[in-house]
């Protein structure tokens, strides 16, 4: 089952204020970027936050799940969703834990 993009929209505007937000369609279901970094995943209209050291001691305890079969479990967060400054604070530190993307190599042009 694919995931509703009005979902994915409500997501994103819950953590507008943890930095720059955006979310991209990637093989049915998406991806939400904070600060250029992938911090969570929308799968079947869940929201799966990456795991973190940080994020597991902010939520406690933690439900885990894998977006898809043999992927890496993630956070599952599901009664937090209608809390904006609980979702904000999550998005932070996750999102300062994670490690920066990997430079893009640049395309090759055909001459």
């Amino acid at each position: 089952m694919a995931s509703d993009l009005k979902f994915v929209e409500f997501v994103c505007d819950q953590v507008s204020g943890a930095g720059q937000v955006r979310y991209k369609l990637m093989f049915g279901d998406y991806a939400i970027y904070c600060d250029e970094k992938v911090v969570a995943l929308v799968s079947d209209n869940q929201l799966l936050v990456k795991p973190t050291v940080a994020g597991r001691n902010f939520i406690g305890a933690v439900v885990e799940v894998p977006p898809y079969p043999g992927a890496k479990p993630c956070f599952l967060i599901e009664s937090q969703l209608e809390d904006r400054d609980w979702m904000t604070n999550l998005f932070r530190i996750t999102t300062k834990e994670l490690p920066e993307p990997k430079p893009k190599k640049p395309k090759l042009r055909k001459t």
